[in-house]
């Protein structure tokens, strides 16, 4: 496999230790479009891209074994849908000292897919008017950023283009970042902090995908809209589409909220032990506009097909999510991040849009071919979530969802 095909699944390697069986639900799929009695083939219309019915066997094989005894993961929970058929399954423990089932209207961290939400505001914004994309950043919100930065657009935000560097954390490993878990941590004093270091490079010259731009995203969206980032997302896009068990924890609540699945962190004990650490809760206010959502693989789902289907953005605005930046990325690889999304290239010549996002104990997904033949969410709860390495079972997933 190339690098591109492990880039879909997020970079996410699962270690775990008893496990529960899978629970799989699947939908026939409506008659192939690929076939000559189809309407696409009598009126020459561009068949589906992908038109089969999902693969159920190798969907459920992705999962099978996960649980409290996997090397991978914990649980894992997913959604596949789309114009040629749906399934939904779910595997693993719920927590490891019970092994009761994984709930599969489980609640869980959606990370970086906060984004999503996020870059859908700021175009909802942009299609009333009250912000332009080819605008600076410096005209909205005065003083933000220092003289020794050119202007940085509001677009430039968006595709991770802006040469802005990253906001100094509590540290790079595990053990750092568990002892500062319920640190409160305010978004002006991150920029403040990223801003001083001065400009990486020149605005629209390169691509590099960190969450300081979407910081300020969200604090565009206070500016503009005259609330809460948290306040506007829901009034704007939670609310309108009905996604009830999706929501901010706020800056101060650590627990997820309702029915969830714990996540765990594998860590390395005394004498060499591998141990699992509950990593449920955490405050997560140091991902804010960039990764501090909690929502289900049912809510994704429905916002994945608002969004795509224009319901969500209006369309003008909508290609901004599926508009890959003309530049080389950090490492001098092509760019492939758009406004709040991603294109992935898979075998098969797939092409599928979507973002991927980690917290502690958890890795999602959201992702679909542009026709809506197929979306694809789910969940897994990684025992190495912030890891380097590729979940092997969020692999198997992407690879039987979308596979022709």
């Amino acid at each position: 496999m190339n690098a591109r095909t492990r880039t879909l699944i997020a970079a996410t390697l699962v270690l775990g230790i008893a496990s529960g069986p899978v629970a799989a639900h699947a939908a026939p799929a409506p008659a192939s479009p690929s076939s000559s009695s189809s309407p696409s083939a009598a009126t020459g219309a561009t068949p589906p891209m992908v038109p089969t019915a999902p693969n159920a066997a190798a969907l459920a094989e992705a999962i099978a074994g996960v649980g409290a005894g996997n090397k991978d993961a914990t649980a894992a929970l997913v959604r596949v849908g789309g114009t040629s058929g749906s399934w939904q399954g779910s595997s693993g423990v719920a927590d490891i000292r019970s092994g009761r089932a994984a709930i599969e209207e489980g609640r869980f961290r959606v990370g970086s897919v906060t984004k999503t939400f996020t870059a859908a505001v700021v175009l909802q914004l942009a299609a009333e008017g009250k912000v332009s994309l080819d605008q600076s950043v410096q005209h909205y919100l005065p003083g933000l950023l220092p003289d020794t930065f050119q202007p940085v657009t509001v677009r430039q935000l968006l595709n991770y283009t802006s040469g802005i560097q990253s906001a100094d954390g509590p540290g790079d490993t595990f053990d750092a970042a568990y002892a500062h878990r319920f640190d409160i941590w305010d978004p002006h004093a991150m920029i403040a902090n990223a801003v001083a270091k001065g400009p990486d490079f020149a605005p629209g010259t390169k691509q590099e995908y960190l969450n300081i731009d979407y910081t300020i995203l969200g604090v565009l969206i206070e500016k503009l809209t005259g609330t809460s980032y948290a306040k506007a997302v829901e009034a704007r896009v939670i609310r309108p589409l009905g996604l009830r068990d999706t929501s901010f924890p706020g800056p101060v609540r650590v627990r997820i909220q309702g029915p969830h699945n714990h996540g765990y962190q594998a860590v390395t004990g005394t004498g060499g032990s591998r141990e699992l650490v509950d990593v449920s809760d955490w405050n997560a206010s140091e991902q804010f506009a960039a990764g501090d959502l909690i929502s289900t693989t049912a809510d994704l789902e429905r916002f994945t097909v608002a969004l795509f289907s224009g319901r969500l953005v209006p369309k003008a605005q909508l290609e901004e999510m599926f508009t890959v930046p003309e530049v080389k990325n950090v490492e001098g690889g092509d760019a492939d991040l758009t406004a709040g999304m991603k294109r992935f290239v898979l075998p098969g010549g797939v092409v599928a849009w979507g973002k991927t996002g980690g917290r502690p104990g958890y890795n999602t997904a959201i992702g679909a071919t542009r026709d809506l033949s197929r979306t694809l969410v789910y969940s897994v709860n990684s025992t190495d979530a912030k890891g380097l390495d590729m979940n092997p079972i969020a692999f198997k997933l992407v690879m039987a969802a979308f596979k022709k």
